[in-house]
């Protein structure tokens, strides 16, 4: 096959891997910060709720996750699915699993700014969204950068997990590529393609971190 032809199809696997990555930072981000929330509720049953679904998401594959949503409503409820399921069962897979991770991550910046500066920004006449939104979150953002960009960069990885789903995206045009054409060339561009990516994130990431470098502890 030419290499034109399979860049071609790489990149149109690529474009679903694009898809499932976006998507899942645009629902997980914001969920994983009311799980956050959640977590450190002082009503007893909402935090433990939310422990148990960080628990559980963190504690069991995520292929698996996939499967259930892929296959669960016809095995629990006899349901039949449409051809467009499988996008639909990937994007709340990926969004439930990756919103545990960053509701951790959330937490733990969260409860890293010192209990005084709450009391400070009280004493001045702050509301408790103000406090958090204006003095708390630009802190908070600072302080997990590093570990929210391990976590996106993981996420570029897993994204191949879509396959196990029958979700053609770059990985499983790779893998169908190499098979029809008994080389591992595929594989080699595949991962070309994927490391490119994951240079890209880090050279954002440190960009963003030096801009937020105006945040002192």
């Amino acid at each position: 096959m030419e290499f034109g032809k399979m860049m071609s199809l790489l990149g149109s696997g690529f474009v679903l891997t694009s898809q499932v990555f976006v998507i899942t930072l645009i629902g997980a981000l914001p969920l994983g910060i009311v799980v956050a929330l959640c977590r450190m509720s002082r009503f007893k049953p909402l935090a433990w709720l939310a422990r148990l679904y960080i628990s559980f998401l963190r504690g069991t594959p995520l292929m698996l996750q996939l499967m259930a949503l892929m296959f669960g409503p016809y095995a629990l409820f006899k349901m039949q699915v449409s051809a467009d399921w499988k996008f639909w069962a990937c994007y709340i897979g990926f969004i439930l699993n990756y919103a545990a991770y960053f509701a951790e991550i959330y937490r733990s910046g969260i409860q890293s700014i010192p209990r005084g500066q709450y009391e400070a920004a009280e004493v001045l006449g702050y509301s408790r969204g103000q406090t958090f939104c204006k003095i708390v979150l630009p802190q908070v953002v600072k302080r997990i950068m590093p570990a929210m960009g391990n976590e996106v960069i993981t996420l570029v990885k897993d994204t191949s997990l879509a396959f196990v789903l029958g979700i053609m995206e770059m990985f499983a045009q790779a893998k169908a590529l190499a098979a029809s054409q008994v080389s591992l060339m595929p594989y080699v561009l595949a991962a070309l393609i994927y490391w490119a990516c994951c240079l890209i994130i880090e050279f954002a990431l440190g960009r963003i971190e030096k801009k937020m470098d105006y945040y002192h502890d």
